[in-house]
């Protein structure tokens, strides 16, 4: 496993020697003609530098049985990036993450016959990017659950790229608004359960996503679906419970054998697309 990590505070505390240094070097007679006037500036800097930069971990795993817990407190973190995403390859692989703040972002690919994740979000404006079998030949077992109070987050999940996610049990629960989902699955049997609640709304704007040329309503979340493969005996499965007012749903379900889309909606300004097919 190759791990590497950033902190704040080293940065921060090289930075501030730099100045310190800067502004003694330039004071004739040293630390007694110091101004406390730029040392205050100082003190300034760092407690902006604080809260401005946050933690980056890159992971690049390889191997079975692994059993990785992450938690990231603050805001402006990140677990892998657009150009450097976590690379997590094994079977039997379990990972949960916590993050708690605004800002953050998550990039992973994993590539694994069975997967199990507990992913747990608090904040707003956070980013999460999830591949699960970015080769085609993994991620026959998923079982994940990802929880997420807060607003104006965007989370893209896509498990089995080429249609090899046999089992995928997957479970939302968003609290908030301005949320987007989107979420794409293929396999032989997907059953995703999404709990969704804005009712205590007092959020005015709209959400664009730009992928699918969806917008919702005044504060409402936008979840997108997409689920195919031939499935089982059982089908695909989409369990929809949902409350508060102008939220944006669009369903696609293919597959062979029977889907099953069951929603329960409470609110006001909804807007939902279902489309079935084998």
């Amino acid at each position: 496993m190759l791990l590497l990590q950033t902190t704040t505070l080293q940065i921060v505390q090289y930075l501030a020697r730099c100045i310190f240094i800067n502004i003694i070097g330039r004071k004739a007679g040293g630390l007694k003609y110091m101004n406390l006037k730029n040392f205050s500036w100082i003190l300034l800097f760092v407690s902006i530098s604080s809260s401005a930069l946050g933690n980056e971990i890159y992971i690049e795993q390889v191997g079975d049985n692994l059993d990785l817990d992450i938690t990231q407190d603050g805001q402006n973190n990140q677990f892998g990036d657009s150009t450097t995403a976590i690379d997590l390859t094994g079977d039997d692989i379990t990972f949960a993450i916590t993050q708690t703040g605004d800002d953050n972002d998550i990039a992973a690919v994993i590539n694994g016959n069975t997967y199990t994740g507990t992913w747990t979000f608090t904040g707003n404006t956070n980013t999460v990017d999830l591949v699960c079998d970015s080769n085609g030949t993994n991620c026959e077992t998923v079982k994940l659950d990802i929880t997420t109070t807060g607003d104006t987050n965007i989370f893209d999940f896509e498990i089995g790229v080429s249609a090899d996610g046999a089992d995928a049990d997957i479970s939302f629960e968003i609290d908030g608004d301005g949320n987007v989902l989107t979420a794409k699955v293929d396999g032989v049997s997907a059953t995703i359960d999404i709990t969704s609640d804005n009712s205590a709304s007092n959020a005015s704007g709209t959400i664009n996503n730009v992928s699918t040329g969806h917008t919702t309503g005044q504060g409402g979340n936008m979840i997108d679906l997409d689920i195919d493969g031939d499935g089982d005996s059982q089908g695909h499965t989409v369990i929809l419970d949902i409350t508060g007012g102008a939220n944006h749903f669009t369903v696609t379900q293919s597959g062979t054998n029977d889907n099953t889309v069951n929603g329960t909606f409470s609110g006001d300004g909804m807007e939902v697309n279902i489309t079935q097919s084998d």
